[in-house]
């Protein structure tokens, strides 16, 4: 099995978590996404990152070897200065 791309990534998250923005970075292997959902609203930081481990299923233990990410609200997104 080859090493999926960010694109690859950021395909498997937006397919099973609704995003106003996604934005995957990475080498194959370690990856960094930038996630913003409606979802995430009234969720801690555990409960979102269970959220988009949700999201990637199996393919987070079988392909990706390891993901940082920053889960955001829409709000908390446009507080930082990003327009989504």
């Amino acid at each position: 099995m080859s090493n999926p791309t960010p694109a690859d990534v950021q395909q498997y998250i937006a397919a099973g978590l609704p995003c106003e923005h996604l934005d995957v970075e990475g080498d194959g292997q370690h990856f960094f996404a930038t996630i913003v959902s409606t979802e995430f609203e009234g969720k801690s930081r555990i409960q979102r990152h269970q959220r988009v481990y949700q999201a990637l299923g199996d393919r987070m233990r079988a392909q990706i070897h390891a993901l940082s990410m920053k889960t955001l609200t829409p709000a908390e997104w446009s507080t930082q200065g990003k327009a989504a």
